[in-house]
């Protein structure tokens, strides 16, 4: 049985896989640090995002003549800057504590929204300073690596893929919500007040730090080894998973940036218009989340993720359809779709990540290691995964945004841009049939002895989820 030992918001001797201590005293500490993770960074993706609600006010009429393809940039550059932060972000938490990162992350989030809110009202500033301005919002980003990463602290095994699916998912929502205000500002105020988007998030921004700073805590996880991004680099599943992270999340936070703009070069949208439609998907999106790491706590998320990826395929061919046949409600539909299916996926792919790792400290502790320090090594090594497949997964949505750029400069369409996603989610599709559902216990057929027993000890766990 585990003593709970608490000492300046700093818990020792957690462990959640202990059933007693679990039902008696974890689950309660849990959820209570979920709750509050999940609002700050639900902040933090508001924040991220601005810029794809704010590039729909920069219209001529109030002084920004910026071109299609500048105002993918100012969509793309918060992206690229959040994809970089994840992995710096996830190992914070390790080494300051979560609750105490998650406090001065809140804080943070206070430079892009003040240098936003400065010079969105400066009409005739040039790209060069809006493009600094939009970096700051990458810290938004970021923030899901963090929050991801200790959340998995808190949580056994067998709650993972619900625990993160629901904490990833309301984080998601932020992509939903700030969109939904500047569909509210843009029809109650008209498109020519911004400012007003942000200025919604200034108290928003301090409650979400007041709220960690009273009620998260730190768990003690020991001091975080070094080298074990290196470690976490040299095993295969880090980068398999990866992969289907990049299909899953980036297309979730790529067309969640996008859609705004894609709407108004496919169709000619109006701001108003745009901003009607472009708050559905990541809002659907962002609750199918924690239905996938559901799905996956049930069926497997090798199993989850391949089928995903499959109806991830047909839609996009209904989306090339509508966008050849010049049907808008087709186009909407088809994108809602997808942004259903990337949020089944996310939470799916991501539950991969936890079963892989103790998969492999099982496989460990019956080739005769110490238990503990095999489960250590895999909450260590599932925590950098988590780093390194979120950061790899944003990059996606830089990818998602510059092939829009390019498809519209070149062609003056979105129709190659589809060709090459789908392209892409055929790949996907590929190596989860050939790495986790073709090969015994879900492992390559040309893994080490060791990685097979992984596997092995991967695909029990599943299995007693499912039971």
């Amino acid at each position: 049985m585990t003593a709970l030992r608490v000492s300046r918001r700093r818990i020792e001797h957690w462990d959640p896989e202990d059933e007693e201590f679990w039902e008696r005293t974890g689950k309660h500490v849990a959820r209570r640090n979920l709750v509050l993770s999940i609002f700050s960074e639900h902040i933090g993706f508001s924040v991220w995002s601005m810029w794809s609600v704010l590039v729909l006010f920069m219209s001529p009429d109030i002084g920004f003549g910026f071109a299609p393809s500048e105002k993918f940039l100012l969509v793309v550059t918060p992206t690229l800057v959040g994809a970089l932060l994840r992995l710096p972000y996830s190992h914070a938490v390790t080494r300051f504590g979560g609750r105490n990162w998650t406090v001065f992350s809140s804080v943070l989030l206070f430079v892009p929204a003040l240098l936003a809110l400065y010079f969105v009202q400066r009409p005739g500033t040039p790209l060069w300073v809006f493009l600094l301005v939009a970096a700051t919002a990458g810290v938004g980003g970021g923030n899901f690596a963090s929050s991801t990463t200790n959340i998995a602290h808190f949580f056994p095994r067998r709650h993972q893929g619900w625990a993160l699916g629901l904490n990833a998912g309301g984080g998601n929502l932020g992509v939903a919500v700030i969109q939904l205000i500047g569909l509210l500002v843009i029809a109650g105020a008209g498109d020519t007040h911004p400012a007003y988007v942000i200025a919604v998030y200034l108290p928003l921004i301090a409650l979400a730090a007041v709220l960690a700073a009273l009620g998260m805590d730190n768990v003690d996880t020991g001091p975080a080894r070094p080298g074990v991004l290196r470690e976490a680099a040299a095993d295969p599943h880090t980068w398999w998973i990866s992969l289907l992270y990049l299909g899953t999340f980036g297309s979730f936070i790529g067309y969640g940036f996008a859609f705004g703009l894609v709407l108004q070069n496919e169709f000619g949208s109006t701001p108003l218009e745009a901003a009607g439609y472009t708050f559905l998907g990541p809002l659907l999106g962002s609750l199918s989340r924690p239905i996938g790491g559901r799905l996956a706590d049930r069926w497997g998320g090798a199993r989850v993720t391949f089928w995903n990826f499959l109806a991830m395929g047909a839609g996009t061919c209904l989306l090339l359809a509508a966008s050849v046949h010049r049907s808008l409600p087709m186009f909407v539909a088809a994108f809602t779709v997808l942004f259903v299916l990337s949020g089944l996926g996310n939470g799916s792919t991501y539950k991969l990540i936890p079963v892989v790792f103790a998969g492999q400290a099982e496989a460990a502790v019956t080739a005769g290691d110490d238990a503990t320090e095999a489960f250590a090594r895999a909450r260590r090594l599932s925590g950098a995964v988590i780093g390194i497949a979120g950061a790899v997964g944003a990059l996606g949505g830089v990818a998602v945004n510059l092939v829009f750029r390019a498809s519209y400069d070149t062609q003056g369409t979105g129709e190659p841009a589809f060709s090459s996603f789908l392209a892409f989610y055929a790949l996907c599709l590929t190596v989860t049939r050939m790495v986790y559902l073709r090969a015994p216990h879900g492992t390559p057929p040309d893994a080490a002895p060791n990685t097979s027993r992984a596997g092995a000890g991967a695909d029990k766990s599943s299995e007693a989820t499912r039971a």
